[in-house]
């Protein structure tokens, strides 16, 4: 058992801590922001590659730096936890095909036809699958979290359509739609991770599995397409997003989901079109209005809401 999985054991005698106490609500939700910051650079890193990288090869090299970046980590674990990864290896199979596999791929597909800032706003619809699939599942999601996503909901869609809520969609935009799909369906999924798998060795089997999927679409799009030329150009990009957006942003937002749910790091995650918006202007130079700034508040006040602590 690695350091991260250990939880304190309560002595004889002695009631164990509530779940609000040994597992922080503040610590769940900083897990979640940081995935969520981190994820916004991955959606800027697509839209920069788009023209250099095939979207298939983007997304394989990225799992195989972030499977190199986790094995000195995980291995060992992974190993010894091997049984266990063996009796639930369907499990395992459905979450890598849904938040490695397919998930990024459709991410740097949609980064072909689809600007950053759209990426990041279509993106936030993925929490609304989220809450939908956690309720689903039982839990009470309650009134103010509820009306904090409904909030945050509206914020994203006068974002997307500025103002007319008519809506005029790229290829790229439908990309990222079934990437939202995707990613609420993989989230809703954790949830659901059998209690003997420890974090990091689900995420690297999971980065293995995913890579594995992807590896004939890969040969595929080499044979087809040709290779890309390894440059500065090139090569930053990958490793951002290969060991900052997948092994440290993947490990923060399973943890995360694990400790406050996937509804409430849902709310979180629509802080993400903002991040976007804000790194797709610095590094990118796409367009940022008053309209797309008063629509961040309405986001950020749904988020606030949607996070909070019920009372």
């Amino acid at each position: 058992m690695t350091v991260l999985d250990r939880t304190p054991t309560p002595t004889r005698g002695t009631p164990p801590a509530p779940a609000n106490v040994a597992r922080p609500l503040g610590v769940g939700l900083a897990l979640a922001v940081l995935a969520t910051v981190v994820w916004s650079g991955s959606f800027v890193t697509s839209r920069a590659l788009h023209d250099t990288v095939p979207p298939v090869q983007h997304a394989f090299w990225r799992w195989i730096i972030a499977i190199a970046a986790v094995a000195p980590f995980a291995a060992r674990e992974t190993w010894r936890q091997r049984k266990a990864l063996r009796a639930h290896l369907r499990f395992l199979l459905l979450a890598a095909l849904l938040g490695v596999a397919v998930y990024n791929t459709l991410v740097n597909q949609a980064g072909v036809t689809t600007t950053a800032g759209n990426m990041g706003m279509i993106m936030a619809a993925s929490p609304v699958l989220m809450a939908v699939c956690e309720r689903v599942g039982g839990a009470r999601l309650g009134a103010r979290r509820v009306t904090g996503m409904l909030v945050a909901c509206a914020g994203v869609l006068l974002l997307v359509s500025k103002g007319s809520l008519a809506m005029d969609l790229a290829v790229g935009d439908l990309w990222m739609i079934a990437a939202a799909l995707s990613f609420g369906s993989y989230s809703a999924l954790l949830k659901r991770k059998p209690a003997e798998i420890g974090q990091l060795p689900f995420l690297f089997s999971t980065f293995v599995l995913g890579a594995l999927m992807l590896l004939p679409v890969f040969v595929i799009s080499y044979v087809v397409q040709g290779g890309f030329e390894p440059t500065a150009g090139t090569v930053s990009p990958l490793l951002y997003v290969g060991v900052v957006s997948s092994a440290v942003a993947f490990f923060a937002w399973n943890k995360a989901v694990s400790i406050i749910g996937a509804a409430r790091a849902g709310a979180v995650y629509y802080l993400q079109p903002v991040c976007v918006a804000l790194l797709s202007f610095a590094l990118l130079g796409e367009a940022m209005g008053w309209s797309r700034i008063l629509c961040m508040g309405l986001i950020l006040g749904g988020v606030v809401l949607g996070a909070a602590r019920a009372r």
